[in-house]
Order: C-alpha cells, then sequence, then structure tokens
C-alpha cells in the first residue's frame, strides 16, 4: 500500500520533471446497453427526474480505461465486447503509442489477465528484449509463472513498468473512483438504443470529462495539492 500511495505522490512531479506517465489502469465490465421503453420525464419544480423502469436489452460492453495520476485526464480509453489477456495487451500498446518515448507506470490489480504473456511479449519488444531469452511460459525463464511475470512486469529499471496493488485493494487503483462517477452520472441515469449507442454516449462523457475537470497538480510531500 506505501508503494502504490508513493506512486501517487510523485506522480505530477515525475511528469513535469521527467515526462513520466503515471497511470491507473482497470476495465469496467458488463456495462448494459438498455434502451427505456418510454422516455425519461424531465425534473420540474416539486418533483425529481422520472425514470421508466422497463428495458430492453441490447448487449453489454466493455470500457478499460486509463486515469492519469496527475491530471485526473482518462487517455486512450478502449470500449470492446471481451477483455481476455490480448484485448489488454492491445490496450496498454495503444496507450504507450500516445507518448512512445516516454516513461510509463501503470498501477493495476492482480487480474491475470494484468500479468500474462500477452502482456510480457509486448512490454520486452518495446524495450528491445528479445523474446527468447524470456523463456517458456510453464517451463523457464520470465515466461515460467505468474510470480516471475510480475517481477519482470514490476523491475524499477524499466522504463514502461507496472505497479500492483495488493490483493483484495482493488479500491486503491484511482481509476476505481472515476469509475464510480461514470456509472452515478452516465449509465444509471442513461437510455442506450444499442451497444454503439452506449459506446459513443461513454467516449462524449469522458471527453466532456476530460475537458471540464481534468487540469494539473501539484503536490507537496505533506500530500495536500497546489493548483497549477
Amino acid at each position: 500500500m506505501q508503494e502504490v500511495c508513493d506512486t501517487y505522490l510523485k506522480a505530477p512531479e515525475r511528469l513535469e520533471n521527467e515526462g513520466i506517465h503515471t497511470i491507473c489502469v482497470d476495465e469496467k465490465t458488463g456495462m448494459q446497453a438498455l434502451e427505456r421503453v418510454a422516455e425519461t420525464l424531465p425534473m420540474k419544480p416539486g418533483l425529481p427526474e422520472s425514470r421508466e423502469h422497463e428495458y430492453i436489452r441490447h448487449g453489454t460492453q466493455c470500457l478499460t480505461a486509463n486515469f492519469e495520476v496527475a491530471t485526473g485526464e482518462i487517455v486512450a480509453p478502449t470500449i470492446e465486447t471481451t477483455r481476455d489477456e490480448a484485448d489488454f495487451a492491445a490496450h496498454i500498446k495503444q496507450t504507450i503509442a500516445t507518448d512512445a518515448e516516454a516513461g510509463w507506470i501503470f498501477v493495476a490489480d492482480n487480474l491475470t489477465t494484468h500479468l500474462s504473456e500477452a502482456l510480457v511479449l509486448l512490454i520486452a519488444g518495446i524495450l528491445g528484449i528479445p523474446e527468447p531469452t524470456l523463456g517458456k511460459k510453464g517451463k523457464s525463464g520470465v515466461l515460467k509463472s505468474v510470480e516471475t511475470r510480475k517481477a519482470f512486469l514490476t523491475d524499477p529499471s524499466h522504463r514502461i513498468r507496472f505497479v500492483y496493488v495488493p490483493k483484495h485493494t482493488s479500491w486503491l487503483n484511482q481509476v476505481e473512483i472515476w469509475f464510480s462517477v461514470l456509472s452515478r452520472r452516465l449509465l444509471r441515469r442513461g437510455n442506450f438504443r444499442s451497444t454503439d449507442d452506449l459506446r459513443k454516449q461513454v467516449l462524449a462523457f469522458i471527453d466532456y470529462q476530460n475537458r471540464v475537470h481534468a487540469k494539473p497538480y501539484r503536490w507537496t510531500y505533506t500530500g495536500r495539492p497546489l493548483a497549477a
């Protein structure tokens, strides 16, 4: 927990002085595209907004989001129907491509897709580490087990590395706070006529949040934010 908190505390300074991004990453699964059978009635004096309780299901989507700790911005989000290890590795690749030469620190939980062979191969490739030196999954080397892959991904000498929250402490991941905002302000109140409509509304909400709410901060080492 101390390592995670220290990572957050140093994020603004690292971004400003070294160009290192500190990113909280996680998936929000099972976002339902629910279409209300009747239009929501807006609030008026003396009455709250009234929402229809019957709905039509149009399927689900999974959002993988990156919360930039230093600015509060959501960077390079991905919305797909699945969330396997290939999806997560592709998401990380897309994120790093937004600033390819920079340093990256990703804060994540211990889900196996966050510690996968595909992710190790991706990071090794970007860092110029030859694939044959990594061993073989289940048998030898870096790829042998979850523990060996985790040791590689958390190596502090790497330009791109991961910091994993302890087990049962997903609440330490700051993107979870943002997911709560998304649920309260959009998903629970929304009306989505298709999964494509859901995707468009989520991306529009992210764009709005980034424009209106995200801004840089400087932090003292007492942990109190000072507006830049």
